[in-house]
């Protein structure tokens, strides 16, 4: 690979134009020409392959490339001494390599492409007249090359994809690696997929480790008969659940941070990514010729001058925040909670299967295109408010219509726990959210990307069989880029603008926890099939993105979000729940003295601050991490007080020999 201590070129990056229609002998003027001629005149390497309906131009760029782009960018990388430096080409040696020993991740090597494909200008000082087929089009003194093409539908998508040989490697050693169950090789999704895809991983497969526990808890407490002491074994298997979600989050957390050190990224957890990424990509200049007093003076100024902008900004876009949220809360208040409630009476009263079956059906559309509608709208309040980076935004979308599916998801478990007060239907749904649901997801999440990329494979096909006039033979598809081309992006349910692919998954787990955490004391079984589940989550989520959908643009996030949030959100839900139902459970649905209603609701006080406390006993970093991280910062302060007095220096220097000539 160039660019990754390898001799051949590996394309990373393809662009999807149509194939020509005019005649031979105009290349010069030719679009296309010219798109490859200034990929080429920018250092990329360029190949052409020729489909059945389009054409593609494959890029691939040498690391001197990539390295003078990091360069022009001002990006800062770690280096050995510990500190994130302006990049040299010229020190390339300083600076800290991947774990494979590749000098840029795959989210910075997307970056560097897409600033150098679509940085390609017209540097002259009058249109360039381009032509497509019978068509002219001009080429404006400034304007970007590729986007003018976009805008004209000749570009028609510029897309990652897939190294084969990396990705036949995934998939024996992830993918189809059944015997393993939760191992996964994140170092090797991290180095392909970037950032966000290897946390969310690395998230799923602890998560599915840790489950085991109250998998094997909630069989033990409905196999066994404990006799006299049986009315304990709820209330035990409460507090015991209780404790393993406390203390698995805040060992995520520890988990989380040693991935960033391992992956040397700087990010502290919780640190907003987005914003790290521009300061390190737009970098800090000082200059050598001030001294340490008037840099100290001007930095003062600054501050004092741009504290009142902050604090109105910050305040202002605050207020747009809340307004939003409280737009969507009053929208699921008055216009979801209704529907969802009527559906949950209707499904209890009505006596007839087929019609709870019609009625569940009618439901499930109708909540499809509600949920739909929710997240356009969710996506147009985020428009308006002032967020500092994409990221943010994304969680703030993700806060917005987790609401929307919280609501549909639960309220109909609610009505039948603490309304009806009947177990019996609980249970019933719970089985059947859980396991039908859950089944029917997976199923319809991987056969639908195939069905979507067999479709578009039969429309061109029959579509090259019109232009020939031939019903005769079968076309194959003797090109990967172009198959790659035809296959279903990573996107999210609720649109691409925000999000991709990831919000469906984080939302598919999110919403088991919540069901399996906040009704555990009525079906202690459910942590098991969640257990089966999330096993065969991870391996068909490999296969989908290296085998059924386009290669996932790279996203430089580093933590889960805000699911974190929604994560420990559930938890303080569920120690609500279980503690109602505890109050209440029996096969009558009446109220119980024993425990006692009194000992209940003293269990939650404490697991609440059992939950809240945690945290100050597990720190959210191992020590190994912070024992680096302050060898770093010695480091780092060792060399800055060496330059700052070298600068000091040669500064009085001066002024002495200044003074003597006067």
């Amino acid at each position: 690979m160039v660019g990754h201590g390898e001799e051949e070129p590996v394309y990373e990056i393809a662009v999807a134009v149509p194939k020509r229609r005019a005649k031979e002998g105009d290349e010069s003027e030719d679009c296309v020409e010219v798109l490859v001629e200034e990929f080429r005149k920018v250092g990329l390497i360029t190949e052409r392959v020729v489909g059945i309906a389009d054409e593609f131009i494959k890029l691939a760029a040498p690391l001197e490339i990539l390295g003078r782009t990091a360069a022009e960018l001002r990006m800062k990388k770690p280096t050995h001494i510990g500190m994130d430096l302006q990049f040299e080409w010229e020190d390339v040696h300083a600076f800290v390599r991947q774990p494979d020993g590749s000098l840029f991740s795959w989210c910075e090597r997307f970056h560097f492409y897409r600033h150098l494909i679509y940085g390609i200008v017209n540097k002259s000082r009058s249109d360039i007249i381009l032509k497509w087929d019978a068509k002219e089009i001009h080429w404006e003194p400034g304007e970007p090359l590729l986007q003018r093409l976009e805008s004209e539908s000749i570009v028609k998508q510029v897309f990652p994809i897939h190294v084969e040989a990396k990705r036949k490697e995934l998939l024996g050693s992830w993918a189809l690696n059944w015997l393993d169950f939760t191992r996964q090789p994140i170092d090797d999704i991290y180095l392909y997929f970037g950032t966000k895809i290897a946390v969310y991983f690395a998230f799923l497969g602890m998560y599915t480790r840790w489950m085991m526990f109250p998998a094997g808890l909630g069989l033990i407490s409905q196999l066994i008969d404990f006799g006299p002491f049986q009315f304990l074994v709820l209330p035990i298997f409460f507090v015991c659940i209780t404790l393993w979600a406390v203390v698995f989050f805040q060992f995520w957390k520890r988990k989380n941070s040693a991935l960033l050190t391992r992956w040397q990224i700087s990010y502290s957890v919780g640190a907003d990514p987005g914003y790290d990424l521009g300061y390190k990509l737009s970098g800090k200049e000082w200059s050598s010729i001030q001294s340490p007093v008037e840099i100290a003076r001007k930095e003062e100024q600054d501050r004092s001058k741009d504290k009142e902008k902050f604090q109105r900004e910050e305040w202002f876009g605050a207020f747009l925040r809340i307004r939003n949220d409280a737009i969507v809360i009053l929208s699921i208040i008055c216009l979801q909670l209704p529907f969802e409630l009527a559906y949950a009476h209707l499904y209890e009263v009505v006596e007839s299967d087929v019609i709870k079956f019609g009625l569940t059906a009618i439901y499930l559309v109708l909540i499809q295109h509600f949920t739909r509608i929710g997240g356009k709208v969710s996506v147009q309040l985020i428009n308006h408010e002032r967020n500092v980076s994409r990221e943010y935004r994304a969680d703030s979308l993700v806060y917005k219509v987790f609401g929307l599916y919280f609501m549909q998801s639960y309220i109909g478990l609610f009505y039948h726990a603490l309304l009806h007060r009947n177990f019996m239907t609980l249970r019933q749904v719970l089985i059947q959210r859980l396991i039908i649901s859950e089944v029917l997801e997976n199923l319809w999440e991987n056969s639908f990307p195939y069905l979507k990329y067999s479709y578009k494979k039969h429309k061109v096909r029959k579509k090259k069989r019109c232009e020939k006039g031939s019903t005769r033979g079968r076309i194959q598809f003797a090109s990967r880029v172009e198959k790659e081309y035809l296959k279903p992006s990573y996107s999210a349910s609720i649109g691409d603008e925000l999000e991709d692919g990831l919000f469906d998954d984080f939302l598919e787990l999110a919403l088991q926890f919540g069901m399996i955490m906040m009704f555990a004391c009525a079906f202690p079984l459910a942590f098991a099939f969640a257990a089966l589940n999330n096993i065969t989550e991870i391996r068909t989520d490999a296969l989908k993105l290296l085998v059924m959908m386009k290669r996932p643009v790279p996203r430089a996030a580093v933590t889960i979000g805000a699911w974190l949030n929604i994560f420990q959100f559930l938890i303080v839900m569920s120690i609500c729940t279980n503690s109602a139902l505890l109050c209440i459970y029996d096969q009558e649905g009446k109220w119980k003295i024993e425990p006692g209603l009194a000992a209940i609701l003293v269990m939650e006080h404490v697991l609440l601050l059992i939950k809240f406390g945690v945290s100050r006993f597990v720190p959210e970093e191992p020590a190994w991490v912070r024992a680096h991280r302050v060898k770093n910062a010695t480091q780092a302060q060792d060399v800055c007080s060496k330059q700052l007095l070298r600068t000091i220096s040669a500064g009085e220097k001066l002024f002495l020999e200044a003074t003597k000539d006067d």
